[in-house]
């Protein structure tokens, strides 16, 4: 009975240990609650089966009573929010993809006459990839066209279709596939989100013809997207070749010039990230417009000492952003960069801690309940691991570092930097390294090696000629600031 009782008396420790362990983390619970949204969208993703539209809704209302009811008993209320915070992941996919719903094509469809508005037009290879919308298919009744298709145009004799012009062809058209494994990409599900009803390719060459009478709507999207061909045909006029296509890659988003060997290349150097604009480039751009805008007001004495230029800063680097975030074709990667950028510029206008943990959740929570359906791609997958992992560390370091920033010379800042550098690399290759794996099947072997010279070199010399080379383009001069990029770049 003794040793019954004293391990009863150790189990109560145990027990008070881990409560005070978990009150002692209140400040950080909130930390939990897109770890729950996610919880409640894999749940739903998981489904072979669509459920009750209410099913979602009703789960949300019964934990949210639940919370209301419990509000003064601690140890049910987080376990109501818990449910909340599942029920409302649930919720948000299951509207997402009653949002989204649009017809699929059912079966092949071979040799049929297409008509429809261009959207989206990138090059690839020694084609073109087409995204149509309103478009018409012969012997298809329309309710059961898709909204969107994406259709190749072979050969590289037809000159580039500018979005919002409207054209006929004949194509081959298929629904989008499945997986080719268990586990593997879902190309039908991405194309289901994206409102993409069928794929395939052309015959021949595209003929435009006059936009029917009664469509209309999608302007902004067509400006925003003759403006992006634009800005990549001047880069790859000024520039050419590879080079070219990388620089367009990195400024606009654009990589289907870039090569396959160049390609191939760049993702076994591990060097891939540097060619999806995320959140590299996004803070490279921001602290580039930061610091420029920053010195810039400073050399103006009135403004300098009478205001805050450092929050005027922190604006024009916002803006700066927003138009990154635009012209490099708002993919879902750079929102959630531009997301978090925008956070941290906003804590700065606030005074409040710019880069913490807390911001890493509300942009995660944000990205989650807009468009849920990122959690099942490596793209989230990783970036929000290398965040997570770099943040952690920051969080570690950071005080003990600032402490001992006025005692360092510029010489010592330096190293500094590279040292600090290789850290966040191997932190990053580390936090990433198993999505990689699953997804991907590739590990980077000399990723480390090829980070510590291409991050320095896009971060110093790459970034700030392509922005020059922006500002310069509509006095067309932009020849001036690419012409640094020549054998610099990746390509």
């Amino acid at each position: 009975m003794a040793a019954s009782a004293l391990d009863d008396d150790q189990e109560l420790d145990t027990t008070g240990a881990l409560a005070r362990a978990f009150l002692a983390e209140r400040e950080r619970w909130p930390l939990w609650i897109p770890v729950g949204l996610g919880l409640g969208i894999a749940l739903y993703f998981s489904l072979t089966i669509e459920p009750p539209p209410y099913a979602g809704a009703a789960a949300v209302v019964v934990s949210a009573l639940t919370a209301v009811a419990a509000r003064r008993r601690l140890g049910w209320l987080v376990a109501a929010m818990a449910m909340l915070a599942v029920s409302a992941g649930f919720t948000a996919a299951q509207l997402r993809g009653a949002l989204v719903d649009a017809p699929i094509l059912v079966k092949e469809m071979r040799a049929v006459g297409v008509s429809g508005r261009v959207v989206a037009n990138e090059i690839r290879g020694a084609g073109q990839r087409l995204v149509i919308d309103h478009p018409r298919i012969e012997g298809l009744d329309p309710a059961a066209t898709p909204e969107r298709l994406r259709i190749t145009l072979r050969g590289g004799r037809e000159e580039r279709i500018p979005p919002g012009r409207w054209l006929s062809l004949r194509a081959t058209l298929s629904p989008p596939s499945g997986p080719a494994a268990p586990g593997a990409f879902d190309f039908a599900r991405h194309a289901y989100f994206k409102r993409l009803g069928g794929y395939g390719f052309a015959y021949g060459r595209a003929r435009l013809i006059d936009p029917p009478g009664e469509v209309g709507g999608g302007g902004w999207t067509i400006a925003l997207g003759r403006f992006r061909q634009a800005v990549t045909q001047r880069i790859r006029a000024g520039l050419g070749g590879e080079a070219g296509a990388v620089a367009a890659a990195l400024l606009t988003g654009e990589r289907g010039a870039i090569s396959k060997p160049t390609l191939a290349a760049i993702r076994d150097a591990g060097l891939a990230h540097l060619l999806a604009i995320s959140g590299l480039h996004m803070g490279l751009f921001a602290g580039i417009v930061f610091f420029a805008m920053r010195a810039a007001l400073a050399l103006w004495e009135p403004v300098a000492l009478r205001h805050a230029i450092k929050k005027w800063a922190a604006g024009a680097a916002l803006a700066g952003m927003a138009f990154y975030l635009f012209l490099s074709g708002a993919t879902i990667p750079t929102q959630r960069a531009f997301l978090m950028g925008a956070l941290v510029i906003a804590a700065v206008m606030l005074d409040r801690t710019a880069i913490s943990m807390r911001s890493v959740a509300l942009a995660a929570v944000a990205v989650l309940l807009v468009q849920p359906e990122s959690l099942l791609g490596p793209s989230f997958q990783m970036s929000f691991a290398a965040v997570v992992a770099l943040v952690a560390v920051f969080e570690e370091v950071n005080e003990r570092v600032s402490k001992s920033d006025a005692a360092y010379h510029w010489s010592n800042r330096l190293r500094r930097y590279f040292i600090g550098l290789s850290v966040m690399t191997v932190i990053a290759n580390l936090a990433t390294g198993p999505f990689a794996l699953y997804s991907f099947n590739r590990f980077a072997v000399y990723g480390l090696a090829a980070n510590l010279i291409a991050v320095p070199l896009t971060a110093l010399w790459i970034m700030p000629w392509g922005m020059a080379a922006l500002l310069l383009m509509p006095v067309g001069l932009e020849a001036l600031a690419l012409a640094p990029w020549d054998g610099a770049s990746m390509g």
